[in-house]
């Protein structure tokens, strides 16, 4: 039997193949999904200003997550690909890299949580109870990033061997632990201490260690197609050349996200409204994120499935597979967010009401979430669908290692037209600025239909 052959990759009927890899991923980031939203609600029951507090530092919250994510997706793209070819050393090469950048990523955050977390809040408000709260919150889930970091380079490494069961188990273990733990550091249940935002930071963070110390055991002591040996590693320029081609990308379109957040928040601090529709409308946008992760959290584990498919059989040289993959994952991913936009339409007031504060001092900023909120969730909910394909889109680019792909149409949708549109209508009213991100994602489908073409008259018709 071949060593092609071995692996359910190359030959496993696609349906079973794509759902038996995709459903673990999509059941751990569910978990998450319901992890940030569990985290959210708990500290709005705290207070408004807590959950403005943390909907302020989740763009650097979300740099922090964009360098362990996509240092680690161009490790997994990479593993795939050698895997396919058959190149075995590469591959364990590519692993054992992997996870030493996990920790040169650490560091720089490190630096970072130490410097610019007090800085970056105030850009955005005055109140120092929310600077205060933001800059503890920063402070922690920065310096503490280890457990994130190396987490999540387990997880991509197991994942590009077709191995989903663990990394979902691993991502399950930290949001369950999370979870446990908000309520009782943020509200000072039993011997705990009432520490409000501060708890919701070291919950994060103490999951995120479960999740590493969980993942660690399982890669050194459990054997694996991949082998990851520090007994005479050096880096090596052409490994790291290959994991940034696709990691780096991967990295900047994250970090676009953030600076796309950063921006609307800015436009909402800029725009001739009070004080207490500037904090409401910054929430309303803080819990649109939150949510959109039970629509979106499952279409990334999609693609943590359909990725190593498809890279697997680019480097196998097996063109029919690789579109069999791509072709299923859109259409998965089009129903989860069909449903998605149906719950948005539905029920925006109920699902904002998961969000109000338990003080019925705050029933006056309760009753402005949901005045300014429910168009919020209605309108960004109409680019879910467009959404959906062109995450599969960038799925495809990054698994066959051409990321800046990828970002070229993350920078398209969320720089060069998301957030001039949005400041451009938000001169119109509040109500009209939502508008841009649908405009922004049907904006995107096409760039990224010219892409795939591109790559399929000059790639892909070389496949066999």
């Amino acid at each position: 039997m071949s060593e092609l052959s071995q692996n359910k990759m190359g030959v496993k009927p696609m349906l079973p193949l794509l759902l038996g890899m995709s459903l673990p991923a999509m059941f751990s980031m569910m978990i998450q999904a319901l992890y940030n939203v569990v985290d959210s609600i708990f500290v709005a029951r705290y207070s408004p200003d807590a959950l403005q507090a943390v909907s302020l530092a989740y763009p650097l919250q979300m740099i922090l997550i964009s360098f362990g994510v996509g240092t680690a997706v161009g490790v997994n793209s990479l593993i795939a690909r050698r895997l396919g070819a058959k190149n075995y050393h590469e591959a364990n090469t590519a692993a054992t890299t992997g996870l030493v950048l996990a920790v040169f990523n650490w560091l720089v955050f490190l630096l970072l949580g130490l410097t610019v977390s007090r800085p970056f809040i105030s850009m955005f408000t005055a109140d120092t109870d929310v600077i205060n709260d933001g800059t503890s919150y920063l402070t922690i889930v920065m310096c503490v990033s280890f457990g994130m970091m190396i987490s999540c380079m387990g997880e991509k490494i197991l994942q590009s061997t077709g191995n989903m069961i663990f990394p979902m188990l691993t991502q399950t273990l930290g949001a369950v632990v999370n979870i446990i733990f908000d309520p009782l550091l943020i509200f000072g249940i039993g011997f705990f201490p009432r520490m409000g935002v501060t708890g919701a930071a070291i919950a994060t963070v103490f999951g995120q260690i479960c999740s590493m110390t969980f993942i660690l055991i399982v890669l050194f002591v459990r054997k694996h197609e991949i082998k990851i040996t520090f007994k005479g590693f050096r880096l090596q320029k052409p490994v790291l050349k290959n994991i940034y081609a696709v990691g780096f990308p991967a990295i900047i379109m994250q970090c676009i996200g953030s600076v796309m957040v950063s921006g609307i928040n800015a436009i909402i601090s800029l725009a001739k409204i009070s004080a207490a529709y500037t904090a409401a409308y910054i929430n309303a946008f803080g819990i649109y994120f939150k949510l959109q992760s039970f629509v979106f959290m499952p279409v990334f584990g999609l693609n943590q499935g359909v990725s190593p498919i498809i890279g697997y059989n680019y480097g196998a040289r097996d063109k029919k597979r690789m579109y069999s993959a791509f072709r299923l994952g859109i259409i998965i991913a089009a129903a989860i967010m069909a449903a998605g936009t149906l719950l948005f339409q539905l029920a925006p007031g109920w699902l904002l009401s998961l969000f109000e504060s338990g003080d019925a001092a705050n029933a006056a900023s309760n009753a402005l979430l949901a005045e300014v909120g429910v168009p919020v969730l209605r309108i960004i909910s109409l680019s879910f669908m467009f959404a959906a394909v062109g995450i599969m889109f960038a799925t495809l680019f990054q698994a066959v290692g051409k990321g800046f792909y990828s970002m070229a149409m993350s920078v398209m949708r969320q720089l060069v037209v998301l957030l001039p549109v949005a400041f451009l209508l938000s001169k119109i009213n509040m109500v009209a600025m939502w508008y841009a991100f649908p405009i922004a994602e049907i904006f995107c489908l096409g760039v990224a239909v010219v892409f795939f073409l591109k790559l399929r008259k000059k790639e892909f018709s070389k496949l066999s």
